[in-house]
């Protein structure tokens, strides 16, 4: 039996999140064609026949530009400290260049094993395919490198059983049933925050922050209330639409998400909220998740 950590990480917007839900086979990560749209470490396990998967789905690894950022990259790096195996995503349709470099080298220093996805593979021809393996086999010592369609679902298999293989020998480190460590808050809030950021303008995305304010579960209903935080009025219009149109069609859409992860009925009260430079505040920055630096 083998059992062992494993962390996801990458630059922004080569597909991890969606990597992550195509092995664990059920949606644990929020996706969108937005970078940076996974701001937590979330942890899931897989289990195979074979072994243990316990794995860090990471935010992309960037250069920051706010606080929130910060501890977003932060929290991707410390995770390559602490796992037994580092899966490097890459996105074959874009070309190598200095953020993969510079993942690249926090691989080397990590001293960590290192497992290559070569991802997106569905959206280039074939006879590329092998030109690019030999152009990243030289980067790194790697355990493995396995080109892969995490939209498809091609060689996710394959790649999930390389992984095992990889891991030391050992007992489960979770029960069976465990899922993640993450509570419910963490994926009502970030459902609301997936349906903003696929129904709203290019410009919201970063400036867009989902807090649950209260969670109260009855026999019959679970009320629950959120705030959506924007940085400037204009945001707020948009957020909120023509008569109130986008707040409803977000709401709409996020409840009936919510409904089938809590298998319950769900009242869901959006309130949109003007607060300049959150992204900078610690108080809201740690009610999302995304607490202090911790000393290693």
């Amino acid at each position: 039996m083998k059992a062992g950590f494993v962390t996801i990480v990458g630059r922004p917007n080569v597909g991890k999140s969606t990597l992550v839900n195509q092995i664990v086979g059920q949606k644990v990560a929020i996706v969108s064609d937005k970078p940076q749209t996974t701001r937590n470490r979330i942890l899931a396990v897989v289990n195979r026949p074979a072994g243990q998967i316990v794995l860090f789905d990471t935010p992309g690894i960037h250069k920051p530009m706010h606080r929130m950022n910060e501890r977003m990259v932060d929290s991707a790096v410390r995770s390559i400290g602490q796992v037994d195996i580092a899966l490097w995503v890459v996105d074959v349709t874009e070309s190598y260049g200095p953020g993969d470099r510079h993942v690249r080298d926090l691989l080397k220093e990590s001293g960590r094993k290192v497992v290559l996805a070569l991802n997106k593979i569905d959206a280039i021809a074939k006879p590329k395919i092998l030109p690019i393996i030999e152009q990243y086999r030289h980067l790194l010592d790697f355990a493995d490198v396995v080109p892969v369609s995490a939209l498809t679902g091609e060689n996710v298999d394959v790649l999930t059983s390389r992984l095992v293989a990889h891991l030391p020998e050992g007992a489960p480190l979770y029960p069976e049933d465990f899922l993640t460590d993450l509570p419910e808050r963490f994926f009502v809030a970030e459902m609301v925050r997936e349906k903003i950021l696929r129904m709203t303008r290019d410009e919201l995305p970063y400036s867009t922050g989902v807090v649950i304010d209260s969670f109260q579960e009855g026999p019959d209903i679970v009320r629950i209330e959120a705030s959506i935080f924007v940085e400037r009025d204009t945001q707020k219009a948009i957020v909120i639409g023509k008569g109130g149109s986008m707040l409803k069609a977000i709401g709409t859409a996020a409840r009936q998400d919510i409904e089938a992860f809590l298998e319950a009925k769900v009242f869901l009260g959006l309130f949109v909220k003007v607060r300049e430079r959150w992204r900078e505040d610690v108080a809201t920055l740690e009610r999302m998740g995304l607490g202090e630096r911790r000393k290693e």
